[in-house]
């Protein structure tokens, strides 16, 4: 009986040295010297809806999606293949639905002109993932336990290198993601929006009020299509000719959409859900006049509130349809959120200051920079506790 005690106790100090080796050995980064928060300034605004074309519809998107893939049950999040799932959301109305899978590119099921290369990165129990835009090939290492914000920065550094852009996943759900190292954090264009929890986003004006400007998606990050309360409640609208990447990729590089959270109409009945969801309340026109944002919807809101930088409101208007708001010279920024009645809630992308003759966009494009020295001593470090736990693992079998 001791023997066999003895043996389970090496196996569980076996696999805990071998968790805190693959720590360790993920935990290979950089220290950045993170600039200090620079809000949006500038005599011009950035209008993300200069690309309004009439000759364009809006078109609904998903692009956080899961389905079966190869392999076994620990690999398979979504007990259903990407055709089923597909067949889902277009029978709720949806143009454009991605396959998002972790650490896998998915093939579109029959139509590959419709063929996105996507997927979420990321193993970390902490739920730092991103969805990587248009890389050729998936990259795998990752920081186990991504507890610096310097492994996040050299994260979002590292897969930016060779993708076309990132978003940052659910932000509310990760573990360490506070509002204060969202105003550290750059290298992303997408912030991922209202995952269950709140209508807030005060993650993305954290980010926001720092001077890191991103676009904001909301997606369902599906794991379950034949759950009606999971499918369908958050989604995208994009003013777009087509679902090619090609002409996704320029609106989402752009800004000209909108993110939405849907209710879960008919409570299960899927008839009830399918008839609502194709009649939700939608933009009619929003874009900047001088330095007045606008919003109209195609059907009155509850209110529709202005925030700026801190997550202040600038601006509430009840029980209306449309909303004007002009943009103070020392205001960096503005973003609209309309509420209805029935819990819909649409939320627009940021108009920010910038200045139209140096730079194309209010994005920072520019690395952070890296402190040499404590970039030597943090991965000597990492090496001399891989060693200790090494020479740990030799004395436990000897």
């Amino acid at each position: 009986m001791k023997r066999v005690l003895t043996l389970i106790g090496k196996l569980l100090g076996t696999l805990a040295l071998l968790f805190l080796l693959l720590v360790w050995v993920t935990g290979v980064s950089p220290v950045y010297r993170f600039r200090p928060p620079q809000p949006f300034r500038g005599p011009d605004i950035f209008n993300p809806y200069s690309a309004m074309d009439s000759a364009t519809s809006w078109k609904r998107a998903n692009f956080h999606t899961h389905t079966r893939v190869k392999g076994p049950w620990p690999l398979n999040e979504c007990p259903y293949d990407a055709a089923y799932t597909d067949s889902v959301f277009r029978s709720l109305g949806y143009d454009i639905v991605t396959f998002s899978n972790h650490n896998e590119i998915t093939e579109h099921p029959y139509d590959s002109t419709l063929q996105v290369n996507v997927y979420e990165q990321g193993y970390s129990p902490f739920k730092f993932h991103k969805l990587v835009f248009g890389s050729p090939s998936v990259k795998h290492w990752n920081p186990l336990l991504p507890l610096l914000a310097s492994q996040m920065q050299f994260e979002l550094d590292r897969l930016g290198a060779d993708s076309d852009f990132i978003q940052i996943n659910h932000p509310y759900r990760t573990v360490g993601t506070t509002p204060e190292r969202m105003a550290l954090l750059s290298g992303y264009q997408l912030m991922e929006l209202d995952t269950h929890i709140s209508t807030e986003n005060e993650y993305w004006d954290a980010a926001l009020s720092a001077g890191h400007y991103s676009f904001g998606l909301a997606n369902d990050d599906l794991h379950h299509p034949e759950r009606h309360w999971l499918t369908a409640i958050r989604c995208n609208f994009l003013r777009t000719a087509s679902g090619t990447y090609e002409d996704i990729k320029k609106t989402l590089r752009g800004g000209c959409f909108y993110a939405m959270r849907v209710p879960d109409y008919g409570d299960g009945d899927w008839a009830v859900k399918r008839e609502k969801n194709r009649k939700l309340p939608a933009v009619e026109a929003i874009g900047l006049e001088g330095n007045e944002i606008y919003l109209t919807l195609s059907q009155k809101a509850d209110s529709i509130r202005v925030n700026g930088s801190g997550h202040r409101t600038l601006l509430l208007a009840a029980d209306t349809c449309r909303i004007r708001y002009a943009l103070p010279e020392g205001e960096p920024y503005a973003r609209m959120t309309a509420f209805f009645p029935d819990g819909a809630v649409i939320y627009t992308n940021p108009f920010a200051r910038y200045d139209a003759s140096a730079q194309d966009s209010p994005f920072d494009r520019t690395p952070q920079p890296v402190n040499l020295p404590l970039t030597l001593l943090f991965n000597l470090l990492l090496a001399f506790l891989c060693a200790g736990t090494a020479w740990l693992l030799i004395r436990l079998w000897k």
